[in-house]
């Protein structure tokens, strides 16, 4: 099996002496050279502070980006990568033992060293500027005191191949069942549950000429991440390079965002890219074998030590694994040990993730995608000559089509092995549809143009197990009725704020209250007001709005089966399980949370009559990765609600021993491009660009984010130039 391979200890020596050592100790030699190289990268820092990095070639864009990236958040890039090296426990202790198992379990950095020597020179010497271009700014401040990393080596993007948030994929196996497989449950609990139904998404919009008042196609980018996850930024260079948009910390390519010919938008795909399997496991002469095709194999085992932080020290805990050519053993389901079948990551991956941003037509576009190694995104895209197209993931396996693959699968057989990828041709996609639009809000491709979609019937159902979201029914109510698009009409359309489940859900609360609550009942005097304002309500959310409040605040007490909203095959989707829900609903499942709510919203602010922009709130206090919240600073109204109700602006808030809600996922980046003959763009952060609090980026945009009031972007060197606050070379 691939990642239990022998670890090429001749490569890997190879490797080590390939790679130039720097770090904050670097010698003077090593300084010199990249002081020289330094000088072949400009970064000019708009009035917004947004870098537009320029080099002469793409290596030279690549590490002047990452120089850039670690000016504004040091800490996100380098807690990125601790993650992706399966380190946490070294600085969070035994409580994400098991999240670092798992990850070194998924993510085979000897793989990933593998795959650096390997490269295609090209690759290799972008590779070789991300390290030199992070390592350059820890020896220019000695200041910056790095949690873990003190040196990063040109292998690590090799961990984290597709730029997405959460690109780990693990079929339906928890971190749980891990934990309890390679502990037997005796450990203290170490590990940190990942949250598969995140209750944000995303939304891409691509609109065709036909719709637009310009006749240009217009492209709205608008992922849903937690806050400050991703950098606006700029990099351009002499060998056809000139890409904007948004970047993950710590990555050296534009994940969403655009060039002078093309835009690209990536929504989290549900398309079944990882399986589970049953092994049979047999014991003989104190060996493990595994069954397949009525052979014994023996069980492929590997030691893997993680060290965890405890009273200062770090503790060394050694783990046996297990793999089969199915892959590694995860868990232990009904008495069978259960492996998954996976491609986290790959270097395929990553040439895909850099040569889309370079696309000068749809048929380069197309090129990028033909390989087919993008295992966790789908694609809203939109270009100069007018075409828009969708696809829904692109890394798609082929399987027996008479089997269920969200179950688990018998390991013992070929007859359930993979069988090479299908072609993107054979895939669930649309091509300029004549109705003019194309939508994803993390739903189902089958409504993404409205009537005029791929067909269900015409797809396996592998490749498109996702249901319908609320954010899909409100995003093709409003495309299907929209014309003459200009990129303010495109954000007012993307910032529809109509939480689309309670049109649902409101009408039964107020039925069964009518039905079933008399005048004479103490709870009609309780709830008659609170009622009558939902029942007069227009489902927007909006900062004056009490009955938004009353509304959110309910709807997160129901039953928990409507914010379902990844679903495996011949599941219900979060539509049909709210509508059904609404239907058969009891009185007792509707109105006693309401009256929690209305007692709560007294208890904490002395009135249940609480406008919504009261107690949702932007807070922006410090640098930190993880804010503490608290209601005596200052912070900012916010209108806009949760996209797990329909909120096209997401913007999910929660409580942190706060009387109010603090914002922390949701939109972040949002951009919207017209792609004519010259690009035209606005975009949005939420706060500032920058993670340091003395910047003055760090918090200028956030009464702009509390608008939804965009900048508009400088794509232009001429532009960047009559609007730059700074222009330096890295290191100065």
């Amino acid at each position: 099996m691939k990642y239990f391979k022998n670890h090429l200890p001749l490569l890997v020596l190879v490797f080590c002496f390939s790679i130039p050592m720097f770090s904050q100790n670097a010698s003077t030699k090593e300084v010199a050279r990249l002081k020289n190289r330094s000088q072949q990268v400009t970064i000019i820092r708009d009035n917004w502070g947004i870098a537009h990095v320029y080099g002469k070639t793409d290596a030279d864009a690549v590490f002047g980006m990452l120089y850039a990236q670690c000016e504004d958040d040091f800490k996100r890039v380098e807690m990125n990568y601790i993650e992706k090296l399966g380190r946490l426990s070294e600085i969070k202790g035994q409580a994400v033992l098991y999240n670092d198992l798992e990850i070194k379990l998924l993510i085979d950095t000897e793989e990933a060293k593998a795959d650096y020597i390997q490269a295609a020179p090209w690759l290799k010497k972008l590779l070789n500027s991300y390290a030199d271009g992070i390592n350059f700014y820890l020896n220019n401040h000695p200041e910056v005191k790095p949690a873990l990393l003190t040196h990063f080596e040109p292998w690590f993007p090799l961990l984290w191949t597709d730029g997405s948030i959460g690109a780990i994929s693990t079929a339906n196996l928890t971190t749980g069942e891990l934990k309890a497989f390679y502990s037997g449950n005796t450990d203290k609990v170490a590990y940190i549950e990942r949250e598969k139904d995140v209750q944000t998404g995303s939304n891409g919009f691509a609109i065709a000429p036909s719709k637009t008042a310009s006749g240009n196609a217009i492209l709205y980018i608008n992922p849903h991440t937690t806050f400050y996850f991703r950098p606006e930024i700029q990099m351009s260079s002499e060998e056809g390079l000139n890409a904007y948009g948004a970047v993950t910390w710590g990555q050296f390519f534009i994940y969403q965002g655009f060039n002078e010919n093309c835009g690209w938008m990536h929504t989290s795909s549900n398309v079944d890219v990882a399986d589970m399997y049953a092994e049979k496991i047999t014991t003989k002469n104190n060996k493990l074998f595994y069954e397949y095709d009525k052979k014994l194999l023996p069980v492929i085992e590997k030691w893997i030590t993680i060290k965890y932080l405890e009273n200062g020290k770090l503790i060394p805990k050694t783990f046996k694994t297990y793999a089969t050519n199915n892959g590694t053993i995860m868990a232990k389901r009904d008495g069978k040990w259960i492996s998954l079948k996976s491609n986290n990551r790959s270097m395929k991956s990553l040439e895909q993730s850099w040569v889309r941003t370079k696309a000068k037509s749809f048929e380069d576009y197309k090129k990028a995608m033909d390989l087919k190694a993008n295992t966790s995104n789908n694609t809203v895209y939109a270009d100069k000559e007018g075409n828009i197209a969708y696809w829904h993931g692109n890394f798609i396996p082929i399987r027996d089509k008479n089997l269920n693959w969200s179950k688990v699968m018998d390991g013992t057989t070929t007859a359930t092995q993979w069988k090479g990828l299908h072609d993107v041709s054979e895939t669930v996609h649309s091509y300029n549809p004549i109705n003019g639009w194309l939508q994803n809000c993390n739903s189902t491709p089958y409504t993404a143009a409205g009537d005029h979609s791929p067909k269900k019937e015409n797809y396996l159902p592998y490749m498109a197990p996702d249901g319908e979201s609320f954010r899909g029914l409100n995003a093709v109510r409003l495309l299907s009725k929209g014309t003459k698009y200009t990129l303010d009409k495109v954000i007012a359309d993307g910032y529809d704020t109509k939480l689309t489940a309670f049109e649902v859900l409101i009408p039964s609360l107020i039925s069964s209250f009518e039905k079933n609550i008399s005048t004479e009942d103490a709870l009609y005097n309780e709830l008659i007001e609170p009622i009558s304002q939902l029942k007069n309500w227009d489902y927007y959310a909006k900062e004056n709005s009490v009955a938004t409040t009353l509304a959110i605040e309910w709807g997160y007490k129901l039953d928990k089966i409507i914010q379902k909203v990844y679903i495996d095959e011949g599941e219900m989707d979060q539509v049909e399980n709210t509508r059904n829900f609404a239907k058969n609903a009891l009185p007792e499942q509707l109105i006693p949370q309401l009256k929690m709510v209305v007692d709560e919203l007294k208890i904490k602010f002395g009135s249940w009559q609480i406008p919504w922009g009261e107690m949702n709130r932007f807070q922006r206090s410090s640098g930190e990765i993880n804010l503490i919240y608290n209601d005596a600073l200052e912070s900012l109204p916010i209108a806009y609600g949760p996209a797990i109700w329909g909120s096209l602006p997401a913007y999910k808030s929660s409580y942190q021993d706060t009387k109010k809600r603090y914002g922390f996922n949701g939109n972040s980046f949002v951009c919207a491009v017209e792609f004519g003959p010259k690009v035209k763009a606005k975009s949005l952060l939420a706060g500032g660009n920058s993670g340091d609090p003395k910047s003055k980026h760090f918090y200028d945009q956030a009464d702009r984010y509390r608008k939804g009031q965009f900048k508009e972007v400088l794509f232009y060197k001429d532009e960047v130039q009559k609007n730059a606050e700074r222009s330096y070379h890295p290191g100065e």
